[in-house]
């Protein structure tokens, strides 16, 4: 499956948004896990918000390849 990222055009009816097509649990999942990261930055009171966004994502990037190349 391939993600595709919200593109504005969010809708409730039905089992998938018709913005992106995601399954609404997923857009719900991933809405919650951005939302602690989110909140973890904030109770950290980092200052440098951009480097720790990037971290993030290099993180979740790496750890997939590491992931994949487990199979």
């Amino acid at each position: 499956m391939k993600y595709r990222p919200c593109n504005g055009g969010c809708t409730k009816e039905g089992t998938h948004c018709n913005g992106c097509g995601r399954t609404h649990e997923d857009v719900a999942t991933l809405n919650g896990m951005v939302k602690a990261l989110a909140s973890y930055a904030k109770e950290m009171n980092y200052d440098n918000i951009e480097d720790y966004a990037n971290s993030v994502a290099t993180g979740i990037y790496y750890k997939l390849e590491a992931l994949n190349k487990s199979e």
